[in-house]
């Protein structure tokens, strides 16, 4: 992962069904589209084919293949993808889908494990499951971060970079599908164990809270449910700016010592896992029926000691804010998985069932000046963050006749996203000598000289889809598919934010006592302390989002050499964001959003085989982007990782994207190839981010930018050297990845261009965006290279992998005139070794496995620069992490 603290071994081995779809023509649920194999068959082919098939389950029920047979699905495939087998992803030594993705060439990891693709953002990026899609239990994002799904659970993933009809239309730079195992061909037990040594973390000062008694497995006991006169105030529908509500009796219960007493721990632990997975299969008369169970737990502390600096002149000249900011966050994991499947002739029904609970308690201590002032300001955060998604997904694979094979699918996921009791409170220290308390940090709670803050967030998304593709295969040269699905998912989100609010007559030495005694009840009823509501306008909305689609596509094999994929597909959008009325007295909001549109998106790609080993490729497709429901709700938005603030835009419109690839493949033996691709995309009404000042605070928001543009080119060469003899032993090879992505964008904006931009003065583009700017979240060069040493008779792995990505717009300066420069976040280079060794215990498969993660200790760097000078936005240092792990199967 990016932060270089990854928990290696993270969570279950567990496994999952899906069924091997990228198989032979005669397989169930699978079609493929190849010439006859030649008589004489070359020995990388021959390879090839005799490995094992990775199994995919993807929308339309197959992978088709063109030119010769081949089981190399990124050689055979129609369209540009990659595909990491469960062997490939156990090769890379990441704990989690996202680490492993990242090794993949134009793949970056941000953030908490979000994959994006060619540079672009995660808006760009499509994820599913088993072909299904996922809720994400994240506000600020559309698909689930990928580091909560283990690399134990995936059999295989799928990244597909040019589109085709089969996928759904929010594709920009590509899809990513993970398929979860399939039923067991024998009976197994895997139980594993890990820990960490992180160098910024472990044995080091931290800090946490109480909270309650059960916190250390993810799940709160009942202590930060709303307490008695909160939830009485929220179910009667009363205003507190009205003047009727004791705001006073809702004050006095919100804050105490298990919530808002901060403590020290002198030497946070190791970060640990465990972790089990099991399955059988057994016939049932002519038919095999296959049972998948698997679970883990994770504890996991990290420690950034940041520096956050802000600043509103253009050149950056002077600091509005200087704080050095240090944040302890536990984070555990617990997730399940159950998969029961039935296979019957040429047809299998599987059904899978996921579950992921992971959760952040997060605590903060700041220290630092704002305001250009001579006051020091102490600010302290506690907070508890619990996601949670339950996925349960039918797929029926279906093979009535031999060449026509009938795909059905049903799924329904759940994802909620809690955070009660999120405290902050900032004590001031004026420094002055005219002032009694002026040596000492007081809290006044007037938010002039201190103030205090309590949020109550709650999202809930529901998601129901469903699908069916039909495939025949007329001959060995056309191949038809036509299909359908369907998505409804409806999300709700809430935050009542409230404001401590002492009157003036407060004496001063009360303001030097802690949170918890500050906000006691004897002294919020002494002192007649109340609560402001900082958002009566919209503190709830409901999103929703209906879509319809259709589509076809032909393969046609038009010559030996010569392959052709078209498609289309017709899709139909309604989406929506409301606010919900809480209130007694409707707030007359109109931060409201209502999108119906319509698109045919086509796509076609050409194969040509040039020479045995070499195949040229062509692509051409149309895809859209939709506004996140994240940045249309019109509500704020606390981000501890950033420490930003979001606004969402209800006026936001979908984006439209042209797409153009061409690419050259070379095979010169099996696992082995060169490919260099150059791909280009014009995108119309772009969302992007733009940053101005509400109420003195920076905040982030959103909005269409006119035009933008993008391109670049790809390589990528993997080749494996045989160490025949001599000091090596027998089957020892050198195995070499590497690969690297050029990518170059730019934001079109002209000063008669026009934005829509809720409750803003101006509509004029360039108050927003730069002409020629880069879209955000994009590095021009993104590269991988992996130097292995491993042995192909038994378990016997060392990897070096060294990554790279280049600078790349996290977030906009501040858009004046002249305008500032925007936030750079610099990954850099980082280097990992993984060591993976098996052995054989009283005849039971042991794997050991040792990691170290970030050796050149690579910090994580948010900057701002204007010429030599240089403002940290938030930076810190990120240490190497130590992990061994092993696991056991029976």
């Amino acid at each position: 992962m990016n932060t270089g603290k990854q928990l290696a071994g993270l969570l279950l081995l567990s496994t999952a069904l899906s069924f091997p779809v990228l198989a032979h023509a005669q397989d169930a649920g699978t079609e493929t589209v190849a010439t006859p194999a030649p008589q004489t068959q070359e020995p990388a082919a021959a390879e090839e084919q005799a490995a094992e098939d990775p199994e995919v389950s993807i929308p339309g029920g197959a992978i088709i293949v063109t030119g010769r047979i081949s089981r190399d699905p990124s050689r055979g495939s129609a369209q540009v993808l990659s595909v990491l087998s469960a062997e490939q992803i156990a090769k890379t030594g990441e704990g989690n889908i996202a680490g492993a993705l990242g090794r993949v060439t134009g793949l970056s990891v941000v953030g908490s494990g979000f994959v994006y693709v060619r540079g672009l953002g995660d808006r760009y990026s499509l994820a599913l499951l088993n072909g299904s899609p996922l809720p994400s239990p994240e506000p600020l994002r559309r698909v689930v971060p990928l580091d909560l799904f283990p690399t134990g659970v995936i059999a295989s993933s799928l990244v597909q970079k040019s589109y085709s009809a089969n996928y759904p239309g929010e594709f920009g730079g590509g899809v990513i599908n993970l398929t979860t195992r399939a039923i067991p061909t024998h009976s197994f037990l895997t139980v594993g164990v890990s820990g960490t040594w992180d160098t910024e973390a472990t044995n080091q000062l931290g800090y946490t809270y109480f909270g309650s008694s059960t916190d250390w497995t993810g799940f709160d006991d009942g202590s930060r449910n709303n307490p008695p006169a909160l939830a009485a105030f929220i179910a009667s529908g009363k205003r507190i700016s009205a003047g009727d509500v004791d705001t006073g009796a809702i004050a006095a219960q919100l804050v105490n010592t298990s919530n808002s007493l901060v403590q020290k721990i002198g030497h946070l632990p190791a970060n640990f896992s465990g972790s089990f997975s099991s399955g059988t299969s057994f016939d049932v008369g002519d038919n095999r029926l296959g049972v998948i169970l698997g679970g883990g737990y994770s504890n996991k502390w990290t420690n950034r000691d940041a520096i956050n600096q802000s600043s509103t002149s253009a050149d950056l000249s002077s600091l509005d804010s200087d704080f050095r900011r240090v944040t302890t966050d536990n984070r555990l994991v617990m997730n399940g998985l159950v998969g029961l499947g039935y296979e019957f002739g040429d047809n299998t029904i599987r059904w899978t069932n996921l579950y992921i609970h992971d959760t952040i308690k997060h605590t903060r201590m700041s220290e630092g000046v704002k305001d250009r002032g001579n006051a020091d300001f102490l600010q302290q955060e506690t907070a508890w963050y619990e996601r949670q998604l339950i996925d349960t997904q039918l797929v029926g694979e279906f093979k009535p006749v031999d060449d026509l094979s009938i795909d059905l699918r049903g799924g329904y996921a759940n994802s909620q996203r809690h955070a009660p009791q999120e405290l902050s409170f900032e004590y001031v220290r004026t420094n002055g000598l005219l002032d009694p308390t002026g040596g000492y940090f007081v809290n006044r709670l007037n938010r002039t000289s201190g103030s205090g803050s309590v949020s109550y967030s709650d999202l809930n998304e529901d998601l129901w889809s469903g699908g069916a593709d039909v495939t025949y295969r007329f001959d060995d040269q056309i191949t038809a598919t036509v299909g359908g699905a369907w998505s409804d998912t409806q999300r709700t989100s809430t935050r009542r934010g409230f404001l401590f609010d002492a009157p003036i007559t407060m004496p001063a030495g009360i303001g030097l006592m802690r949170p918890d005694h500050l906000l006691a009840p004897a002294v919020v009823d002494f002192y007649n302390i109340g609560l402001i509501e900082d958002d009566e306008s919209t503190p709830s909305f409901l999103a929703k989002l209906t879509n319809w689609a259709g589509y076809g596509k032909l393969n046609v094999q038009v010559v030996s050499d010569f392959g052709l994929e078209v498609g289309i597909r017709y899709e139909k959008a309604d989406q929506s964001v409301t606010p919900v009325q809480v209130f007694s007295t409707p707030s007359g909001s109109t931060a409201s959003t209502a999108l119906n549109n319509e698109y045919w998106l086509p796509a076609a790609t050409m194969t040509w085989e040039a020479m045995p080993d070499l195949q040229l490729r062509a692509s051409i497709s149309k895809t859209i982007a939709r506004p996140q429901f994240r940045e249309l709700i019109y509500q704020p938005f606390y981000d501890p990782d950033s420490n930003r603030v979001y606004l969402g835009n209800p006026l936001l419109q979908d984006s439209q994207l042209y797409n153009a690839e061409l690419r050259g493949e070379y095979y010169f033996a099996a696992g082995q190839r060169f490919s260099l691709s150059a791909f280009y995309k014009r995108i119309d009404n772009p969302i992007e981010t733009f940053v101005t000042q509400l109420g003195g605070a920076f905040t982030t928001s959103f909005a269409n930018a006119p035009k933008a543009q993008l391109y670049g080119a790809e390589l990528e060469l993997q080749k494996n050297f045989d160490l025949n003899g001599g000091f090596w032993p027998a089957g020892e090879q050198v195995a070499v990845v590497a690969n690297y992505t050029y990518t170059k964008s730019q934001l079109q904006v002209s000063p008669s261009d026009l934005v829509h931009v809720f409750a803003s003065s101006s509509g004029i583009a360039t108050d927003f965006f730069q002409d020629g700017a880069p879209l955000t979240g994009q590095s021009d060069h993104i590269a991988n290279v992996q130097l292995g040493l491993e042995n192909q008779d038994h378990l016997s792995q060392q990897t070096f992998m060294l990554t790279y990505a280049s600078d790349r717009v996290i977030s906009r300066g501040l858009n004046g005139s002249p305008p500032q420069p925007d936030v750079i976040e610099r990954p850099g280079f980082r280097l990992d070794f993984i060591a993976r060794q098996g052995f054989t215990v009283f005849g039971r498969e042991l794997e050991a496995k040792v990691e170290a993660r970030n050796i050149l200790g690579r910090k994580h760097e948010e900057f701002q620069q204007a010429g030599a000078t240089r403002i940290n936005v938030n930076t810190y240092d990120v240490g190497p992490t130590f992990t061994g792990s092993l696991s056991l199967t029976f």
